[in-house]
């Protein structure tokens, strides 16, 4: 694609050099740069893509986007400068790969929890329906049929852009993705086109990140700025922040929730071991999933299949059918009638959630037994809340580790232990493997044990290093049922 034809997407300050190159690929990364390729120098939070760009000249690259032009310009290499590189790239991927988010019909999820199950329920809906859909989200990414190994929640805005011109070459109508407040503050969905927003709700979290409770909203909200007035913003209504994301919106906005007025309400009728019958707008259906907190995302769901246009009789039939996601709320039974719990609830709300649901349906005989750690290099502020969470909820709490990473466990869980007290119920076992088959042994025939924080994850990171480890490979084991 020609360099001239590419500017035309991104607002430059000022350029030197020809821009009449013809541009293969466009790169972040000066390592990935090959011959004729347009390099970003992007300012991210371990590296400044301006220190790399006579790395990407010297590799081939025809033309630099840089917030800065260097004082040495190469021969033959266009410069061109932008007020921010990260906007210019999500804006010229989105050219370079022909706009296809324009050619779907584009749903972004966004939220603390509830992302996951609800963008996959989504894609699965729609599939079931007779479309072919596309899914970006944490477990997987997902080209109709084929899937894909993620690795991101929601990915840089070349592999966004390529992934859905993909979409579109395969006949594609619909994608359903999940949007990170990370990956909406480095804007990389800049220059994509949504037919419409979801938000699921908001709790403490990545403040490691974002550091203020403040700019985490104000990160999740920037979904709904964007939204054109075409679009549709689905927001929920019970959720205390979910009119402040839609408050400077373009969009049409309607809400949904379980306690308030909404324009889409559900009520759980009935809650059992094997699913819940819920009310949804005085229709009746039965799913295959537990707790209040699936109750939310199954009535987002519903809400945005009917504002796509979807028949209400068929939506029902069809999420009645449906199971729920890898790594949530998922359930494994040993042979003398223990039951597991693997849930991906990595937040104090989220973990909460999951306990309250076990409660209304465990019976005063039955004892919990949870399994909780936090990871390292992330919020520390949540850490004694899930462990104070843990303890207050179960029989037994057994603390242990997450994902470590370069942290040292055991001071992960001196921090859980600093919001317990003298009343308090566990136990510590940093080893994962160690803690899991603990929880596992103490349980008699009848009893639960959540095992809380990993979900889908197949590998623990330890030291920096990722390790193969998958929480119900070990629960299975532990029940000797591998």
């Amino acid at each position: 694609m020609l360099l001239n034809d590419l500017l035309k997407a991104a607002d430059v300050l000022e350029s030197a050099g020809d821009c009449s190159a013809n541009v293969s690929s466009l790169e972040f990364d000066s390592r990935r740069v090959t011959p004729g390729a347009l390099f970003f120098a992007t300012r991210g939070t371990q590296a400044d893509g301006h220190a790399f760009i006579e790395a990407a000249v010297g590799a081939g690259a025809v033309a630099v986007v840089c917030e800065t032009i260097p004082a040495r310009l190469a021969e033959g290499v266009a410069y061109l400068r932008v007020a921010d590189s990260s906007v210019a790239l999500g804006r010229m991927a989105s050219a370079f790969y022909g706009d296809p988010s324009r050619s779907l019909r584009l749903v972004g999820v966004t939220g603390t929890n509830g992302k996951t199950t609800t963008a996959t329920l989504l894609y699965r809906l729609f599939r079931s329906l007779g479309y072919k859909v596309g899914l970006i989200s944490t477990v997987t990414y997902c080209i109709d049929s084929d899937r894909r190994e993620s690795t991101h929640t929601t990915p840089d805005s070349v592999r966004l852009n390529r992934m859905m011109a993909e979409m579109v070459d395969r006949g594609c109508e619909y994608c359903f993705m999940e949007v990170s407040s990370h990956s909406l503050v480095q804007h990389r969905t800049e220059g994509l086109h949504f037919a419409g927003a979801v938000f699921t709700n908001i709790t403490h979290d990545h403040l490691d990140y974002h550091h203020t409770f403040a700019e985490y909203i104000r990160a999740k909200k920037m979904l709904f700025d964007a939204l054109g007035k075409e679009a549709f913003a689905l927001t929920n209504a019970d959720d205390r922040n979910g009119a402040v994301m839609v408050q400077n919106t373009k969009a049409s906005v309607r809400t949904y929730g379980l306690r308030t007025m909404a324009d889409f309400r559900c009520r759980v009728v009935e809650m059992l071991l094997d699913g819940m019958q819920l009310d949804l707008d005085g229709r009746e259906v039965w799913v295959k999933f537990l707790g209040r907190f699936n109750a939310y995302n199954l009535t987002a769901v519903y809400a945005t299949a009917l504002l796509l246009g979807a028949d209400r009789d068929e939506v029902l039939r069809t999420l009645s059918g449906l199971g729920p996601v890898d790594g949530r709320f998922e359930s494994i039974r040993s042979h003398d009638g223990v039951t597991a719990i693997v849930d991906y609830a990595h937040t104090p709300d989220a973990l909460q959630n999951v306990i309250d649901t076990i409660d209304e349906i465990r019976g005063k005989d039955r004892k919990l037994y949870v399994v909780v750690g936090c990871g390292g290099n992330r919020d520390r502020t949540k850490r004694p809340e899930m462990a104070r969470i843990a303890a207050d909820g179960a029989d037994l709490a057994v603390l242990t580790s997450d994902n470590p990473r370069k942290e040292d466990p055991e001071a992960i869980l001196a921090e859980m232990k600093a919001g317990l007290d003298a009343s308090s119920r566990y136990l510590c076992i940093a080893d994962r493997r160690e803690a899991i088959k603990a929880a596992v042994a103490l349980a008699r025939p009848g009893d639960i044990v959540l095992v809380a924080g990993k979900g889908h994850e197949t590998y623990q990171d330890v030291g920096g290093v990722k390790h193969h480890f998958d929480d119900r490979e070990e629960v299975r084991r532990a029940m000797g049922l591998e």
